[in-house]
């Protein structure tokens, strides 16, 4: 056998045990989603919000509780959450949304939505922005990036 076909067959190896590594590795962490969605959805409650911030930043940067970062893990540490600045009652809270309900909340405007803790899940009422008016909002603050890069 010529030195070629050794190293293609020991990185065909690797890779293979790689892929079943992977594939245990992706199924175990599924399972483990598919429980925390169960939670979510049990110990979620409506409550009627007035949304007066919205921001995606670190995690880090966020105003969230300091027991929030210590509970994240490293790799989470590091991504861009959906911050919403919002008014429940007359108590003013930051409250952390999924990409799908950030995009779609509407700004200086109350709307009925699912919390569990401080992660709102979804809009159950409200004003719902559509995809137009989100390509809208995304092209003024283009614009609005322009110009303070200009000025």
């Amino acid at each position: 056998m010529s030195t070629f076909l050794k190293v293609l067959l020991i990185i065909l190896a690797v890779l293979v045990v790689l892929l079943i590594v992977l594939y245990f590795f992706g199924r175990k962490m599924q399972s483990q989603q598919v429980e925390s969605q169960k939670m979510i959805e049990a110990s979620s409650q409506q409550a009627t919000i007035l949304v007066i911030d919205k921001k995606k930043m670190k995690l880090k940067e966020a105003p969230l509780p300091k027991q929030v970062y210590e509970q994240t893990p490293a790799w989470g540490k590091l991504m861009k959450v959906c911050v919403v600045k919002a008014k429940i009652g007359p108590r003013i809270v930051n409250l952390i949304c999924d990409d799908k309900v950030y995009q779609h909340l509407p700004m200086k405007t109350e709307c009925k939505v699912k919390l569990s803790g401080i992660y709102i899940t979804e809009i159950v009422k409200g004003a719902v922005l559509t995809e137009k008016e989100i390509r809208k909002a995304q092209k003024a603050k283009e614009k609005a990036a322009k110009k303070a890069a200009k000025a």
